[in-house]
């Protein structure tokens, strides 16, 4: 079968150099050249060319020993969240969950084999590091990728769960079977609490987002730190409003249809 990779349709260069790009993350917002070239697998040489590249375009800049990426970079993504209704409907709706609760509270979507932060409201900065519009992590570690996978059909599902599950502390759940029951007692009960799977010390709880034919498109969450809420006082206290507000955001989204 023929494939983007093997036709004459596949720009490799273009690919290699939204690599670059993608080679910067939270964790890695500064990288050098060497850095670049072994999280891209190209040559010291072609990362260098694709480097100074982007940095002509404005889209990365550098001091000469490490490289890191501009807000011009935001462009790129610009024209698909603006044709977003989720993130303008969900903000409104975030703000009151926050105020209600105190806790900082994010929509995501499924990208992949992570989520991205669509829409974000934080209360105060509980992590080690920041979160914004954009950000990525591992579906598997987090509540809100558990609920956006359970919301996949079988196949997608055993797709995702193919690809395994790195641990991210000694909390987080690694074995697919475990991981793959864990996902469908999230879809039985409708919420995902996750308890210190993604960072030692952080606790989030995350309900579904649907269209308006029931299908999961996005997920809504509550992040908090262990010493504030036990997960029984998360579900007791923060799950009530995060339910209200996630119904709040469908029912939004099935109105604009």
């Amino acid at each position: 079968m023929t494939t983007p990779e093997t036709s004459g349709d596949h720009v490799q260069s273009l690919a290699r150099g939204l690599s670059v790009i993608r080679a910067f993350d939270a964790t890695h917002p500064r990288r050098t050249l060497s850095e670049v070239a072994k999280a891209t697998d190209l040559t010291r040489a072609t990362a260098r060319r694709f480097l100074l590249t982007l940095e002509h375009l404005g889209y990365v800049a550098g001091d000469g020993s490490r490289f890191w990426l501009t807000p011009r970079v935001l462009d790129l993504g610009y024209s698909y969240l603006s044709s977003l209704s989720l993130p303008e409907v969900a903000g409104p709706h975030l703000e009151h969950l926050s105020a209600t609760v105190g806790e900082s509270s994010s929509v995501s979507v499924l990208d992949g084999h992570d989520i991205v932060y669509v829409a974000r409201v934080p209360v105060s900065r509980i992590m080690t590091v920041s979160i914004t519009i954009g950000t990525r992590f591992p579906a598997h570690a987090t509540s809100m990728g558990r609920v956006l996978l359970a919301g996949l059909g079988a196949d997608a599902l055993d797709e995702q769960l193919a690809h395994g599950a790195q641990p991210l502390t000694s909390r987080t759940l690694d074995d697919v079977d475990a991981l793959r029951a864990e996902v469908n007692r999230v879809r039985d009960q409708g919420h995902s609490l996750v308890d210190q799977e993604l960072e030692d010390g952080l606790r989030s709880i995350a309900a579904p987002i649907r269209d308006r034919t029931g299908r999961v498109t996005a997920a809504v969450n509550l992040s908090t730190t262990a010493t504030r809420h036990t997960p029984e006082e998360m579900r007791r206290d923060l799950l009530p409003a995060l339910l209200a507000a996630a119904d709040a955001i469908s029912a939004d989204l099935a109105r604009l249809g």
